[in-house]
């Protein structure tokens, strides 16, 4: 497996791990009928989005843009 692969996997068994604290999230934040919860977990649902969205790029990439686009899915994790 190269580096590209390993990362991929790696942020992969991230972005799902975040997709379900996400479920937690809204189930809980359904069960309060807060308005801010609410809010709360569709801020995080859009920035899971344009985590899979970096993601993809990031898959689709030739190798020789590995290093440039792992900054930036690194980045874009961290938001």
């Amino acid at each position: 497996m190269n580096e590209k692969e390993a990362l991929a996997q790696k942020l992969q068994i991230q972005l799902d791990e975040f997709s379900a604290e996400i479920d937690r999230l809204k189930a809980r934040a359904d069960k309060a009928e807060e308005p801010w919860h609410r809010q709360q977990v569709e801020m995080l649902q859009e920035k899971h989005r344009q985590a899979k969205e970096k993601f993809g790029e990031f898959r689709d990439a030739g190798d020789d843009a590995l290093e440039d686009m792992k900054e930036g899915m690194i980045s874009a994790w961290d938001a």
